[in-house]
């Protein structure tokens, strides 16, 4: 039987930094609305080329730093969401996602 992922970001201090800065300004150029719950959220960015390529890559970086956590894009014609969940005990890292995203 496999272990459960560790709940923790691998990303150092100065990566972590560059990283919230690129999701501030994802959530600037596109994201057009959040919908969360307790550990998950869905976020929706506008479906331009460019932000559907962004949150493809902020997907998949963000799945290697914190691979305890579940992350899934679909790209539509009215929007490209971005679902994030995670186990017991990783809730905090999604609201912080949604958070950087958000601009808060």
């Amino acid at each position: 039987m496999s272990q459960p992922l560790p709940i923790a970001c691998t990303l150092s201090a100065g990566a972590l930094e560059a990283r919230g800065a690129e999701l501030r300004a994802l959530g600037v150029d596109g994201l057009i609305d959040v919908t969360q719950e307790p550990t998950r959220a869905v976020l929706r960015f506008r479906p331009d080329a460019g932000i559907r390529k962004r949150v493809d890559a902020i997907a998949a970086a963000e799945s290697e730093c914190c691979a305890f956590l579940d992350f899934r894009v679909e790209h539509a014609d009215e929007a490209t969401v971005l679902t994030i969940s995670a186990p017991n005990g990783g809730a905090e890292m999604v609201h912080e996602l949604v958070a950087a995203l958000a601009g808060r």
